[in-house]
């Protein structure tokens, strides 16, 4: 049987059709003029067996310069986790121009009390030396407990604050002086580095101020070097950092460290 249409109803599915193609071209028009999620802010994440915590990439920095400070020093990994529970409370672990009265820098030192000029605290290696200076002269430091430890160097008026950040400023000291392995990954947006291309000959300079030699004499060393570069990953437009068989990478993609590449157990390769 024919089925028969009146010319209301043909005129309706006329317009029915119509208007859903016009949706359609509308809404691919819009499509096409929307831009695309902007990627997330640079940042970065330190894994250890005992937790995980994410970093700016400014604090990265800060942290990988204090642990190889540190190793310039020669100093136990307990020195590390005391000046991170420090830095995180007085700064978060930033290089800050202001504080309270006079203080400045990572660990918010004072010219007027003989840390040096304002120009001097705002460098990280400057200002981290001085506090390594200061916390080898405290008496068993590596015994006593961290609060008292960060308090006989700080002589802060709430010395108690430092202790409850030990537990994170362990997770950062495992990662960054290279006891634990490919612990740190970096990402920042292609194309937002400070510098074009990569300066693979500036960051070594760098690198070599807070750590004296950068010769790879041990592999716990060598994650130090390699942790240190993932953290200057932006900074120097740093793309690949090679150590020891595996490889990072500047991937948003990318959850760590890939296995494989020509870095053997000497030599950390940036590009």
């Amino acid at each position: 049987m024919r089925l028969r249409f009146s010319r209301g109803v043909i005129t309706i599915a006329i317009i029915v059709v119509v208007l859903a193609v016009g949706v359609s071209v509308g809404l691919y028009q819009l499509l096409k003029r929307t831009p695309l999620a902007q990627p997330p802010e640079a940042f970065c994440s330190v894994t250890t067996p005992d937790g995980v915590r994410t970093l700016l990439p400014e604090q990265a920095q800060i942290a990988a310069t204090i642990a190889a400070v540190a190793a310039r020093r020669e100093l136990p990994e307990r020195a590390v986790v005391i000046a991170y529970a420090t830095a995180m409370q007085e700064s978060k672990i930033q290089n800050l121009e202001f504080g309270d009265r006079d203080s400045v820098g990572v660990f918010q030192q004072r010219s007027s009390q003989g840390w040096g000029t304002k120009k001097q605290l705002m460098d990280p290696v400057y200002a981290t030396n001085k506090f390594f200076a200061a916390l080898v002269k405290v008496k068993n430091y590596r015994k006593i407990p961290l609060a008292e430890a960060a308090q006989a160097v700080q002589r802060s008026a709430g010395g108690y604050a430092y202790a409850p950040h030990e537990t994170d400023a362990k997770i950062l000291a495992a990662a960054f002086t290279g006891r634990v392995p490919k612990a740190v990954h970096c990402w920042y947006p292609p194309g937002k580095s400070p510098v074009p291309q990569p300066k693979t000959a500036e960051a070594r300079k760098q690198l070599a101020r807070a750590l004296g030699s950068t010769a790879i004499t041990t592999k716990k060393r060598g994650w130090l070097v390699a942790a240190w570069s993932v953290a200057h990953a932006e900074k120097y437009a740093l793309t690949k950092v090679g150590y020891n068989g595996a490889t990072w990478v500047n991937d948003f993609e990318a959850v760590g460290w890939r296995q494989g590449g020509a870095a053997g157990a000497r030599k950390v390769e940036l590009a």
